[in-house]
């Protein structure tokens, strides 16, 4: 996913790796040769449009919401009817508190019409200060999140990996997420829950105490499931 970086300076564009406490905690317990973590896409404030999230320093964050304001006002001089009528005031009374509109809960019409906007603080955006620059690589995960992200973990062997979903995403989808002939031979998932990893102190030890548990294809997935897929070769 990309994420626009607007108003902060001296963070490299491009790939960064997603710190994640969660796979650190995972790779104390299992034995691999190395750590994957998800990444995301930094990209500069003048792509923000084609951003998933935005992260903004502090100081900057009102230019943000005063762009969307003025696009909102812009609509409301022209007399707006059915659905922006009612948007429209509830887009500028919030942006007005100096709220993003991202926190905002809208109906399937008002999202469809929000959606064709291209506003910039209806996207997931984080706000931060200037000494949390140095720490931004654990910022990250913040903005995976909001935008509807989870993670499943792989774990021994040639890597302890994360891999990144959306919310909603079954086993069988998740599969294909690793490889498409993962997908195309999918039988079951083997599963343990990110608790029971821990709770019984590693993989084996969590199968010992019958934690594995073997799901269908339409298995939601769950944040940080351990999962091994079966799949005919």
């Amino acid at each position: 996913m990309k994420i626009s970086l607007f108003g902060i300076s001296g963070v490299p564009l491009g790939k960064h790796n997603v710190k994640d406490p969660q796979l650190d905690q995972a790779d104390k317990l299992v034995e691999a040769k190395k750590k994957v973590y998800i990444q995301v896409d930094a990209i500069d404030a003048e792509h923000i449009n084609e951003a998933d999230a935005v992260m903004a320093l502090d100081e900057a964050a009102p230019d943000l919401i005063l762009r969307d304001l003025e696009f909102v006002e812009s609509r409301l001089s022209r007399d707006p009817a059915g659905i922006e009528l009612g948007l429209l005031p509830k887009l500028k009374a919030s942006l007005e508190k100096e709220e993003f509109l991202f926190k905002l809960t809208f109906n399937p019409e008002e999202q469809a019409m929000v959606a064709s906007y291209g506003l910039v603080t209806v996207k997931p955006t984080l706000a931060i200060k200037s000494e949390q620059i140095e720490k931004i690589g654990e910022l990250w995960l913040t903005l995976v999140q909001a935008c509807g992200y989870l993670s499943f973990l792989t774990l021994g062997g040639k890597e302890n990996r994360a891999w990144q979903i959306k919310k909603g995403t079954n086993a069988w989808e998740a599969a294909g997420a690793i490889h498409s002939d993962i997908q195309k031979g999918f039988i079951r998932a083997e599963i343990i829950s990110f608790a029971d990893l821990v709770s019984n102190g590693g993989e084996t030890q969590a199968k010992r105490a019958g934690k594995m548990r073997l799901e269908p294809k339409d298995y939601l997935m769950q944040d940080y499931d351990v999962v091994n897929f079966r799949f005919n070769k």
